[in-house]
C-alpha cells in the first residue's frame, strides 16, 4: 500500500530543489527572497518572487500548484474558467492629460478616471501581499531600433509560461540590463466590484498610457495580456513613424514578404504557416521605413478542429513547452480532442515561433510584395479572391469587414456580421484614419505591392445555407497571389463591390470564383449582396473625414 506521504508527493511533485536551494542560499543572511525591483511599483510584503524561469521550471510549478495537466504530446493544458475569450466590454483606457485628446473614445476605447484606476490598482497591491509572483522580463519588437522592454508580473505560473512563449526572450546579457518600458500585472484571482470600481463586471483590463502600465484581474484568459501589449504598441509605434498591424507575415526563399490581415478566426495563423514559406509572425507586426518586423516571439493559434493534415506545422508545434487553453483531454490517454468545443470554440495554443520548423527566427522582413485581407463573409456573397486598387485597399482596411466566429469573444455562439476598422479596431487607441493614411502612404511608396481580398467564409449561400469555402481552394488562391500567378490573368470588376475578380486561378474551379454562380437562386444572391453593400455604406459613414476617392472605392449600394 502506498503511504500517505508518498501519495502527497505523487499529487504534489517536489519543485526543482537545486533551483530553490540556490535562491535560498543567496539570500540566507537577510532571510528573504529577491523582489527584482517590484517595490517601485508598490508591490510589497510578497511571497517568493520568480524571475524568468525556464520552461521546465514553469511547467513543474504549474503542475505542482494544480494549475493544469500534461497532455500526451507534452503540452501543459489549462482551463480558463468563465472567461474563454477576450472581454472587450471590460477593457478601459485611463483618461489622463497626456493622451486624452489623442484617443478615439468610443464603445471600444472606454475611458476610466484616474481615481478609479488608483482604486483598482491599490486593490491589486493589497491582493498580491503574501503571494508568490512570477516575472517575465523581455521585449516586444524584433527590430532593435523599435524595441520596447516589457515586464509581465503574474499570479499564475501557467500564465507566465504563456508570456515567456509569446514575447521576445532576452539573452543573459540583455536580462542583466533589462529596463521595462511596458508593465503588465495579471492577477486573475482578483475580481473587481462593478458598483464600487465603476467597471462592467468582475473582470477588468485597464491601460494607463502615461505610466505604460496595464492591470488585469478577474479573467484567466491569457490573450488579454498579449492584446494589452499590442494596444500599447499601436499607440506608441505611430510616434516613431511605424504602422502597427494586426496581421501575420511570412516570406519566400527569395526574401519576398507577404502580410495577412484579419480578425481572429479568419485564417491568419493557418494561412501564414506555410511549409513552403518562412513564418515571420502570426499576429502582430510593424511596417517601418525599412520593412516589416514582428512584435512578438511566439504564436497564439486557435486549435478547434485542428488536424495534422490541414495544419501540419501548428500540429507539430504542440509539444512540451506549449500551453493549451480549454482543450479537452481524454481522461485516460490525455490525448487532446481538438474537435471538442464543449468548453469553448475558442480553444487556443501558445508556443514560441521557433517551434515552427522553417520560421524566420530574426522576426524581420523586407517591404511586402503581397498583402492579403482576410474576411469570413457570413453573407456568402464576396468572391473567394479579388484584387484591390490602392483606394479599395484603404477602403477595405478602414471597413475591416468579417464575421466574428464562435468563441472568439464571450457571448459569440454563431457568426455575427461585424466591421472592425484596421481588422482589429478594439486594439487601436487612435482614430482608424490615422492608421489607414499610414497604410496608403506605404502603398504609394511601394506601388508594386499587390493587395487582395480573400473570403475564407461562405459560398453558395449565407451561413446555415451555403458551405464554408474549402481550405484547399483558399490555399491555392493565396499561393497564386503570392507566387505572382495572378498578375497575368484577366479580371472582371464585381458589379456591386467593384473589386477585381480573376477569371481563373490555378487549381481552383472557375465556377466558384464568381460567387453568384454558386447560388441556386441568382436573384437571391443579388439581394443578399446589395444588403451587404448597404451595410458597408452605413458603416463607412463614421469616416466622414475620408477622402472622396476612398469613399468611391467602396461597393455600390
Amino acid at each position: 500500500m502506498v503511504s500517505l506521504d508518498t501519495r502527497k508527493n505523487l499529487l504534489n511533485p517536489p519543485l526543482n530543489q537545486s533551483f530553490l536551494e540556490r535562491e535560498v542560499a543567496s539570500n540566507k543572511e537577510e532571510c528573504k527572497y529577491p523582489t527584482y525591483g517590484l517595490e517601485a511599483l508598490g508591490l510589497k510584503n510578497l511571497g517568493r518572487v520568480y524571475r524568468n524561469l525556464s520552461i521546465p521550471q514553469l511547467v513543474e510549478l504549474a503542475l505542482a500548484r494544480g494549475e493544469g495537466r500534461l497532455a500526451s504530446n507534452g503540452a501543459l493544458v489549462v482551463e480558463t474558467g468563465k472567461y474563454t475569450g477576450r472581454s472587450p466590454k471590460d477593457k478601459f483606457i485611463v483618461s489622463e492629460p497626456t493622451s486624452r485628446d489623442e484617443i478615439d473614445w468610443n464603445h471600444l476605447n472606454v475611458p476610466i478616471s484616474e481615481e478609479n484606476f488608483e482604486r483598482l490598482y491599490h486593490r491589486v497591491l493589497a491582493y498580491v501581499q503574501g503571494r508568490d509572483l512570477y516575472i517575465f522580463d523581455g521585449y516586444v519588437g524584433a527590430d532593435p531600433r523599435y524595441r520596447f522592454g516589457v515586464r509581465v508580473i503574474n499570479e499564475l505560473a501557467s500564465q507566465n509560461l504563456f508570456v515567456h512563449q509569446l514575447f521576445l526572450r532576452p539573452t543573459a546579457a540583455e536580462l542583466a540590463e533589462h529596463q521595462a518600458d511596458f508593465t503588465v500585472i495579471a492577477v486573475p484571482g482578483l475580481e473587481g466590484d462593478p458598483e464600487e470600481d465603476s467597471i462592467h463586471s468582475e473582470a477588468f483590463i485597464v491601460a494607463h498610457l502615461a505610466r505604460k502600465l496595464v492591470i488585469i484581474g478577474g479573467s484567466q484568459y491569457s490573450g488579454e495580456m498579449k492584446k494589452s501589449i499590442f494596444s500599447m504598441m499601436n499607440y506608441f509605434m505611430t510616434k516613431q513613424g511605424v504602422l502597427p498591424m494586426h496581421g501575420a507575415a511570412n516570406m519566400d526563399k527569395q526574401g519576398h514578404t507577404a502580410l495577412f490581415f484579419g480578425l481572429s478566426g479568419t485564417g491568419k495563423t493557418t494561412l501564414s504557416a506555410d511549409p513552403h514559406r518562412s513564418l515571420i509572425g502570426d499576429d502582430e507586426h510593424g511596417w517601418s521605413e525599412d520593412g516589416i518586423f514582428n512584435f512578438e516571439g511566439g504564436c497564439y493559434a486557435k486549435t478547434i478542429r485542428l488536424s495534422a493534415e490541414h495544419e501540419p506545422q501548428i500540429w507539430a508545434a504542440l509539444k512540451f513547452g506549449s500551453l493549451l487553453e480549454n482543450v479537452i483531454l481524454d481522461p485516460d490517454t490525455r490525448i487532446p480532442d481538438y474537435d471538442d468545443g464543449s468548453l469553448t470554440e475558442n480553444t487556443r495554443a501558445a508556443y514560441p515561433l521557433r517551434y515552427i520548423p522553417n520560421c524566420a527566427i530574426s522576426g524581420v522582413g523586407s517591404h511586402p510584395k503581397t498583402i492579403i485581407f482576410l474576411t469570413a463573409d457570413a453573407f456568402g456573397v464576396l468572391p473567394p479572391i479579388a484584387k484591390l486598387t490602392r483606394e479599395q485597399a484603404m477602403y477595405h482596411f478602414l471597413s475591416g469587414y468579417t464575421s466574428k466566429l464562435a468563441g472568439t469573444e464571450r457571448g459569440i455562439t454563431a457568426p455575427q456580421v461585424t466591421f472592425s476598422a484596421c481588422f482589429g479596431q478594439c486594439f487601436f487607441p487612435l482614430s482608424p484614419t490615422v492608421y489607414d493614411e499610414m497604410l496608403g502612404e506605404r502603398l504609394r511608396q511601394h506601388p508594386d505591392t499587390g493587395v487582395y481580398l480573400v473570403n475564407t467564409g461562405w459560398s453558395g449561400g449565407p451561413y446555415g445555407v451555403g458551405k464554408r469555402i474549402a481550405i484547399k481552394h483558399t490555399r491555392a488562391m493565396v499561393s497564386a497571389a503570392l507566387n505572382g500567378e495572378l498578375e497575368g490573368v484577366n479580371y472582371q470588376p464585381h458589379p456591386i463591390f467593384q473589386v477585381l475578380v480573376p477569371e481563373s486561378v490555378p487549381g481552383v474551379p472557375s465556377k466558384i470564383l464568381d460567387p453568384k454562380n454558386t447560388w441556386d437562386d441568382p436573384e437571391a444572391y443579388e439581394q443578399q449582396a446589395r444588403e451587404l453593400a448597404r451595410r458597408f455604406a452605413e458603416n463607412f459613414k463614421q469616416f466622414s473625414n475620408a477622402r472622396p476617392e476612398i469613399v468611391e472605392a467602396g461597393p455600390i449600394s
